[in-house]
C-alpha cells in the first residue's frame, strides 16, 4: 500500500482528495502546512507528496526545494496543487523540484491520473536502489543484504519480503498485505506462508544481531522498526 501525504490547509479539499486516494487503495496522511508536512517526512518517508502551493508559513515552493536539496528526500515524488495557473508559476514550480503540476480546480480523475503516472515513474528507480538501515544493507542490484561488511545469507523470498520491509519502515503490514506486495496475486497460499518466511528472516538476520529489527505486531502483522537496531 503507496502512502501519501496530502499537504493541503483547505480541510474541504484535503477531505476530497483524502476520499478519492483511500478509495483507491492508498494510505493516506494529511498535513495543514509546511512544519507538520516536514515532520511527518522525517517521521515516514511517504511514497508520493501532494504539495499545496499556498500554505500557512513556509510555502510548498520552499518546502519542495529543501526535499530536492537533503539526501534523505532528493528522489521523493512531489505533484504541486495550486491555483496560480500562469506558464511561469507551473515553470518555478518544477524548477522546484516538483515532479508534475496540477492546477486548481482539478477533476479527481486527472488526479488520480497523475499521482498513478508519477509513481509507475518512480517505482523503477526505487527497485533499483540499495537501501539502509541501521547498517543493514540491500541492494536488489547485486541481490546482496550484509551488515556493517559482514555478508548475510538470505534466500529468494527472504531477500523480497526484507527488500519490501526496508523500503516502507515502520509500516505495520498484514499477512494478507505482504502476500500481495511480496509474492503478487497468488491466491493459493496461506497466510501463514507469511510467518514461516519472517522466521527464515530473522534467523539470517541473527548472525548480525538485526532479527529484533522485525517486529511482530500482535493481531495485526509485522512491521521492520529502526529503534531496536541499536539494542540487537
Amino acid at each position: 500500500m503507496s502512502r501519501v501525504l496530502v499537504v493541503e490547509d483547505e480541510a474541504a479539499i484535503a477531505e476530497l482528495i483524502t476520499l478519492n486516494l483511500r478509495h483507491a487503495g492508498f494510505e493516506v496522511v494529511v498535513a495543514p502546512d509546511g512544519e507538520v508536512a516536514q515532520n511527518e517526512v522525517d517521521r515516514v518517508l511517504p511514497d508520493l507528496v501532494l504539495l499545496d502551493w499556498m500554505l500557512p508559513g513556509a510555502s510548498g515552493l520552499s518546502l519542495a526545494k529543501r526535499w530536492r536539496g537533503q539526501q534523505r528526500t532528493k528522489d521523493l515524488p512531489v505533484i504541486m496543487l495550486t491555483a496560480r495557473a500562469e506558464e511561469t508559476d507551473k515553470v518555478a514550480g518544477l524548477d522546484a523540484g516538483a515532479d508534475d503540476y496540477l492546477t486548481k480546480p482539478f477533476s479527481t480523475q486527472e488526479l488520480m491520473a497523475r499521482v498513478r503516472a508519477v509513481l509507475r515513474r518512480k517505482a523503477p528507480q526505487a527497485l533499483d536502489s540499495a537501501v539502509e538501515i541501521a547498517g543493514l544493507r540491500l541492494d536488489p542490484a547485486t541481490r546482496r543484504v550484509s551488515c556493517e561488511e559482514q555478508d548475510v545469507k538470505i534466500g529468494p523470498t527472504e531477500f523480497k519480503l526484507l527488500h519490501f520491509f526496508m523500503t516502507h519502515p515502520e509500516r505495520v503490514h498484514s499477512r494478507a498485505q505482504l502476500l500481495d506486495r511480496v509474492w503478487g496475486d497468488h491466491v493459493f497460499i496461506e497466510e501463514r506462508t507469511v510467518d514461516v518466511h519472517v522466521k527464515r528472516l530473522r534467523e539470517a538476520l541473527s548472525g548480525v544481531q538485526r532479527s529484533q529489527m522485525i517486529e511482530t505486531v500482535r493481531g495485526a502483522g509485522y512491521r521492520l522498526t529502526q529503534q531496536l537496531a541499536n539494542a540487537a
